[in-house]
């Protein structure tokens, strides 16, 4: 009896300890990773590699939940950091379309989008 109390008490001790990591986690992880931001914007490639033309819906898509993801300073850094990282090693980037695909998918940044863009604001 004493056994079973104490394995229910050792459960308890251990799921309380698994849901305040939890939450504790994501609050010291202020910065949006790489990965997931190329993940989220890989449908604009072929668009700032091609010729022009109408912008995928799946890549405004992508280009919108950034932007609304990306709501503190070190998010909107982490972000920038990786774009300008990421496309500054895509081949044949089109200039025009990546200064442009901001409005076309309807974020209005204060800054002009480029590979020379200063991250640090």
């Amino acid at each position: 009896m004493a056994s079973s109390v104490l394995v229910k008490v050792r459960c308890s001790v251990a799921v309380m300890l698994m849901i305040s990591v939890g939450y504790i986690i994501p609050l010291a992880e202020a910065e949006i990773p790489c990965g997931e931001v190329q993940f989220t914007v890989a449908p604009c490639i072929a668009y700032l590699t091609g010729p022009g033309g109408a912008v995928p819906p799946a890549c405004c898509n992508g280009v919108r939940r950034l932007n609304s993801q990306a709501k503190i300073t070190p998010d909107r850094q982490a972000v920038c950091r990786c774009l300008k990282s990421t496309v500054l090693s895509l081949p044949a980037l089109n200039l025009v379309s990546l200064a442009a695909l901001p409005a076309k998918c309807g974020v209005n940044l204060p800054y002009k989008v480029s590979p020379t863009v200063d991250c640090s604001m």
